[in-house]
């Protein structure tokens, strides 16, 4: 059965063969989800030959780990084939913004549910498309996102925990991370600090800063700067054996 809020966008029908596929998650400080980081990226990664299924996870008043449960179940759901796309089992990745942003780098980093049927290995993607995320719940933070997933004055032990940044291991995926300089909701620092992690562990990663742009551009289109963010991925994603050919 599909998942609840899970629905696909498939590469176009002359790919052939089996294709990656990432799952996007769109961003809205966990209490909404933004329509304009949503279908209008899935189909973008189409364009490149990537399947793409967009999940609409559960927001406040649901809290941790109903939105972190959502994420997995689709994750297994899309590596086990059962929807009937051509998905190449070893090459599903995660691509979020802000908040869903989070969601896919505590994806990544393996961070505990609590249901065993989902934390498993195979929830954990191949690799991992950040845009502007809350990586972080400790540190420069964005306290609504903080409050709207655990609640108010949350334990510590969980805030670590949920901190991408403090998880990394050797065994978490690579990622393609971008930013702006002076984004004043989530501050750039949450890409500084999991970048700075992966490079420690010695997890490949690609950073992109630009100088200004607001917070919540999704795909910034003729965003001076910040709009170069796409062809930069693809072609990352190209070079990782993803992506037919970078979108210019």
């Amino acid at each position: 059965m599909t998942p609840r809020g899970l629905t696909a966008v498939p590469a176009g029908s002359n790919t052939g063969g089996s294709r990656p596929a990432i799952l996007v998650l769109p961003g809205g400080g966990y209490a909404r989800q933004a329509d304009h980081e949503a279908e209008p990226v899935a189909e973008w990664l189409a364009s490149l030959g990537i399947h793409a299924f967009v999940l609409r996870y559960r927001v406040a008043p649901d809290r941790h780990p109903a939105p972190l449960e959502d994420a997995k179940d689709a994750m297994l759901y899309i590596r086990n084939g059962d929807h009937g796309i051509a998905v190449d089992p070893e090459r599903i990745g995660v691509l979020g913004f802000s908040a869903g942003g989070h969601l896919a780098a505590t994806l990544s980093t393996a961070a505990a549910t609590g249901n065993q049927d989902l934390d498993v290995p195979a929830a954990v993607p191949d690799l991992s498309v950040l845009c502007y995320p809350v990586a972080s719940l400790t540190h420069e933070t964005h306290q609504g996102s903080v409050e709207n997933l655990l609640g108010e004055a949350p334990p510590s032990d969980l805030l670590t925990a949920l901190s991408a940044e403090l998880n990394v291991t050797p065994l978490t995926p690579p990622a393609f991370l971008w930013h702006t300089a002076d984004d004043d909701a989530v501050p750039v620092s949450n890409s500084l600090n999991y970048a700075r992690a992966l490079f420690a562990a010695g997890v490949p990663a690609e950073l992109h800063v630009f100088p200004a742009g607001r917070h919540g551009l999704g795909l910034a289109v003729d965003e001076p700067g910040p709009g170069q963010w796409t062809t930069l991925c693809a072609a990352w994603l190209q070079r990782a054996g993803w992506a037919d050919s970078p979108a210019f």
